[in-house]
């Protein structure tokens, strides 16, 4: 454990000395900033109109940190040849596919913590409520969908050879479950055999992040929260496809020969 849990400092230590998080942040601060200067609009709308605009940039910006982030663990390690002496120590295969998630998804939480943090004071200054549960869920279920993506990217790290690669796969994988993966299931009943069937199990397979997406539209509707059982059942589907994902870069990366 010990050694898992210093593996992820370094990885958080990583969030510090890049810029990647203070850029997105800065930017995301300056667009919400901006639009809610915006006074086209009655009261109302604007509040819908900036949790809106905030929230989109909240989720982009943390898809960006995450997989940019965790594309570049093993690639990094290797490129640098630190992957050696560290193997060497001993420290498993294993240890270190569970520090780099753990020290991913921590310093990912972190930056996503901050990220709430604005969201939630710009929120208070146009509204007269503060929905802290609600802010709660959004921030946790977020965090447990980011653990997916980050698991995926994990992945691919051990399978692409360049990050570059990788992080642009796992973009385009993303994209593609947020906008088609709630839509696979209806297009493959319109659809002949056996093409339809393969829909259909795609659409049981992959990960839908977007029912985690979706929590984001409670909060710009003020709708009720959600029960703490559903919140547990997202969360345990999360945790599901973590360890599969995880499961499978293990299986990948101790057979991969690494060579200095």
């Amino acid at each position: 454990m010990n050694t898992i849990l210093a593996l992820a400092g370094v990885a958080i230590k990583e969030l510090y000395r890049r810029k990647d998080f203070y850029v997105l942040f800065v930017v995301t601060a300056v667009i919400t900033l901006v639009m809610g200067s915006v006074n086209f609009f009655n009261e109302e709308k604007v509040v819908r109109y900036l949790k809106d605009i905030c929230l989109l940039l909240i989720w982009i910006s943390s898809l960006v940190i995450a997989v940019g982030m965790t594309a570049r663990q093993i690639p990094a390690e290797r490129e640098s040849r630190t992957i050696f002496p560290l193997l060497a120590k001993p420290v498993t295969r294993g240890q270190v596919i569970a520090g780099k998630f753990a020290g991913c998804w921590l310093a990912c939480g972190i930056a996503l913590f901050v990220f709430y943090l604005f969201f939630v004071t710009v929120s208070s200054l146009k509204e007269r409520h503060l929905a802290l549960a609600e802010y709660f869920q959004a921030f946790w279920l977020q965090w447990a969908m980011l653990g997916v993506v980050i698991s995926m990217a994990l992945l691919g790290s051990v399978v692409f050879s360049a990050p570059s690669a990788n992080a642009t796969i796992c973009f385009v994988t993303i994209a593609g479950i947020l906008i088609l993966g709630s839509h696979l299931n209806q297009v493959a009943a319109t659809e002949p055999r056996p093409f339809g069937a393969l829909l259909s199990g795609l659409y049981f397979l992959i990960p839908h992040l977007e029912w985690f997406y979706e929590v984001r539209e409670r909060l710009i509707f003020d709708q009720s929260l959600l029960s703490w059982g559903d919140c547990l059942l997202a969360t345990a589907y999360g945790a599901a496809y973590v360890a599969i994902f995880l499961f499978s870069t293990w299986l990948v990366f101790r057979r991969k020969i690494l060579t200095a």
